[in-house]
């Protein structure tokens, strides 16, 4: 089968592996989509990001859907033929995090296509991956790009349960990416009633626009264009930070409202935060990493329409066009996600 393989920095290549063997309580999937997420780009560009590096060639991919091929023994559910979505996420179940429903800060975690153990978790950028039972969930009335955007979309449902209540609130979102554009959609959903988006790229600002975002707002061409919003102590109940840059956290804090909540999403490296001014507002600041339970709401949640992913889908690649894909990947000019077909 074909693997997406990444070396190092800029050294992308497409390569064979054997079909992995079927066990027990596993199945058999025949990958039809995968999206390139913005940590995959991070291996590609850079050969990692913050300390996390590369140290051995990894399989990319971790947003992932296809068709169930066969099943091991003692499977009853997904039957062969269904369309699922892959969870990435595999914690080991016997940690003490895991005993204590923290699933994503497994000691043991799995993750596909992580570099930050050692040995590195291979990914699941290949034309088959021997799954879990209980990771795939079933995407039945999805297309299969829609399926393997239940990764990123459990990612900003986790941060919006660490955001809380949404009903009511006005939020801000910077960044624009394919994780700040699902933030909008959820805040949507959630009841928010004032959500403005911030970028610095027009193209996703008009997306952001067209999914519901109330304003978007170009803050390369505007770099004060928050300074309304920081009257009366600021305006904002909510901040999904979705870019990693502290300057865009720093420009955001103006204009949040005393006691707002800071739901932490893009990580860029190490930040520094205006503590003092954080510290005088009473801000909440949350981080929030991964997800686990939240994969098979955010499948649920696109099944119903309650979430609509369309959208934020902008081009396709054949698994032969790797290069290509991620190429357009990180232009954020013209892409939003990109999906590999396999």
């Amino acid at each position: 089968m074909k693997v997406v393989v990444a070396h190092a920095a800029k050294d992308l290549r497409i390569e064979t592996r054997e079909v992995p063997e079927l066990g027990a309580g596993q199945v058999l999937v025949k990958m039809a989509a995968g999206g390139i997420c913005g940590s995959d780009l991070h291996y590609y560009n850079h050969g990692g990001f913050g300390t996390v590096r590369l140290k051995e060639p990894m399989i990319l991919g971790h947003e992932v859907s296809g068709h169930v091929e066969a099943v091991g023994d003692g499977v009853a559910k997904p039957q062969i033929g269904t369309l699922v979505a892959v969870s990435p996420s595999r914690p080991c179940g016997a940690c003490e995090y895991c005993a204590e429903g923290l699933q994503n800060h497994c000691m043991n975690m799995r993750f596909y296509g992580s570099a930050m153990p050692f040995p590195h978790i291979q990914g699941a950028f290949r034309e088959y991956v021997v799954a879990d039972a209980a990771q795939c969930a079933d995407a039945g009335n999805l297309t299969s790009g829609e399926a393997a955007m239940a990764e990123p979309l459990s990612v900003v449902l986790h941060a919006a349960k660490q955001a809380g209540d949404l009903m009511g609130k006005r939020v801000l979102v910077t960044g624009c990416g394919p994780i700040g554009l699902l933030a909008v959609l959820v805040a949507r959903a959630a009841g928010a009633v004032h959500i403005v988006a911030t970028d610095i790229t027009e193209f996703t600002l008009s997306t952001a626009r067209a999914i519901g975002a109330d304003e978007a707002l170009n803050t390369a061409e505007h770099p004060q264009a928050l300074e309304p919003y920081s009257a009366g102590k600021g305006f904002f109940d909510v901040l999904f930070e979705c870019t990693g840059v502290a300057q865009a956290l720093a420009g955001a804090i103006p204009a949040l409202r005393p006691g707002a909540t800071i739901a932490q999403l893009g990580l860029g490296g190490d930040m520094t935060l205006p503590v003092q001014a954080m510290t005088a507002k009473e801000l909440q600041f949350k981080g929030s990493f991964r997800f686990h339970s939240e994969f098979f709401t955010a499948v649920e949640m696109m099944r119903s329409g309650r979430i609509d992913v369309t959208p934020l889908i902008t081009h396709r690649f054949t698994v032969d066009e790797a290069e290509a894909a991620f190429a357009m990947a990180g232009d954020r000019t013209q892409a939003i996600k990109v999906n590999l077909t396999f």
